[in-house]
């Protein structure tokens, strides 16, 4: 199972991945939002506290999504694509 092992949280609810495969990813949160527990993070500020616990991305509050979750929906980043812009 993949482990996240850096995160930062970006503009529109997204998160940036890196896991300790060596992939470099892109999550969109948009659609979990407005799921249970996780309507808390519609709250930008507690959305941009998003940390690596337990090898995935946790929130205060006991908020996490689970590793598998997060690589599985997530896209990746083109890092050569980045490079040249």
């Amino acid at each position: 199972m993949e482990k996240v092992i850096r995160v930062i949280a970006r503009e529109n609810f997204a998160l940036e991945l890196w896991f300790d495969t060596g992939d470099h990813r892109r999550f969109d949160a948009r659609p979990y939002l407005t799921r249970g527990v996780f309507i808390q993070l519609q709250d930008a500020a507690l959305f941009n506290q998003a940390y690596v616990d337990l090898d995935t991305v946790c929130w205060p509050g006991d908020l996490d999504i689970a590793p598998e979750t997060l690589f599985d929906r997530s896209s990746p980043i083109n890092e050569t694509a980045n490079a040249a812009n």
